[in-house]
């Protein structure tokens, strides 16, 4: 890794530690302000070596900042690289579009990779990115580290982006964890729109052996519920859940399948046997409805049936749906989606 980043502070540091975690080698300088040479220096450096795989980091470019703009251009001149990737924070939305275009006018993007996944956004921008580069995603970024890059799949991006959560992946993940007698009756329940303490319990069951929790939460579709496990992180995330189990593990049978039963006095209870407090168990319920509201919304449906698709395909940039396969790739794709919830 080369570090051609002498506009923003803490980058060299940043990068070092990177390249550390992953455990290969790093060119940069404390001292030396052009990036420029940085670049070149660095490179030669690695191809002397021997290493054919090597990145250099740019600093980030606004669309307004001419003078970066030519030093991109002076480093890819001294370069040469193989692949240009223009990497784009999710966060900014239809802004995209532009700075795409600019960073595209300037220099042969070749990839993009969008960034800040794990946020509020689901990437409506990266389609006018991938339009105005003309440039496929490679990968998409839901994390800080290494491993949070992940390669990029069509289908659970456009099942994210139409607030559908990546269904493809928490099929996969639900057939892995969820025993094979209870698929059925688990995808059942749900699609008629019925959903007890009781589900939600078999539910945070299924989810800790599925792997990551934030890797889960991703697939998720939105709620409330995904960005306060988000918010507690890692271990605290997984934390949280285990405390919403034990406080169902104090209510009785018929406070876990008739929730509207809980009153102060039930909660006062329930959060004495549990070792928690009221405010935890208010906490769990107030989850509780927003899980609620979302089965609700999923009463008879399945993917692709929602939408019509003429008004899905207008959604979709035509460089995006030439990678899909055309119009034909992105009806098989709800096709298939749909299939996988009968």
């Amino acid at each position: 890794m080369v570090c051609a980043d002498t506009f923003r502070a803490g980058a060299f540091d940043q990068l070092a530690q990177n390249a550390t975690r992953a455990k290969v080698p790093f060119f940069g300088s404390h001292t030396e302000r052009d990036p420029v040479k940085i670049a070149q220096e660095g490179v030669e450096k690695f191809k002397e070596a021997g290493y054919d795989l090597i990145i250099v980091d740019t600093s980030g470019r606004h669309k307004q900042e001419t003078a970066l703009f030519e030093e991109m251009k002076q480093v890819a001149e001294v370069v040469k690289p193989d692949l240009i990737i223009f990497v784009m924070d999710a966060s900014i939305g239809q802004a995209a579009l532009d700075q795409a275009q600019a960073f595209g006018s300037q220099v042969d993007v070749g990839a993009v990779i969008i960034t800040k996944m794990d946020g509020h956004a689901k990437g409506g921008g990266a389609l006018s990115a991938v339009a105005a580069t003309k440039s496929p995603i490679i990968f998409l970024g839901t994390g800080e580290g290494m491993q949070d890059l992940q390669e990029f799949e069509v289908e659970s991006f456009v099942s994210r982006l139409l607030g559908m959560g990546d269904m493809k992946g928490m099929i996969n993940m639900i057939k892995e964890a969820v025993p094979m007698d209870k698929q059925p009756e688990m995808a059942k329940r749900l699609q008629e729109g019925k959903f007890s303490l009781r589900d939600m319990y078999e539910q945070l069951q299924s989810m800790q052996k599925m792997g990551p929790l934030s890797q889960m939460l991703e697939m998720l579709p939105d709620t409330g519920f995904n960005h306060l496990l988000k918010g507690a992180g890692g271990d605290a995330g997984q934390s949280k859940l285990k405390q919403y189990m034990v406080i169902m593990d104090s209510m009785t049978d018929e406070e876990l399948d008739v929730p509207k039963v809980l009153n102060p006095s039930r909660i006062a209870r329930i959060a004495r046997g549990s070792g928690t407090s009221g405010k935890d168990v208010s906490e769990l319920m107030t989850q509780f409805k927003t899980f609620e509201k979302v089965v609700g919304k999923m009463k008879g449906f399945k993917p692709g049936r929602g939408m019509g698709m003429n008004q899905l395909q207008s959604m979709v940039p035509p460089h995006l749906l030439k990678q899909m396969g055309g119009a034909s790739g992105l009806q098989n794709m709800m096709r298939q989606m749909d299939k996988n919830f009968q």
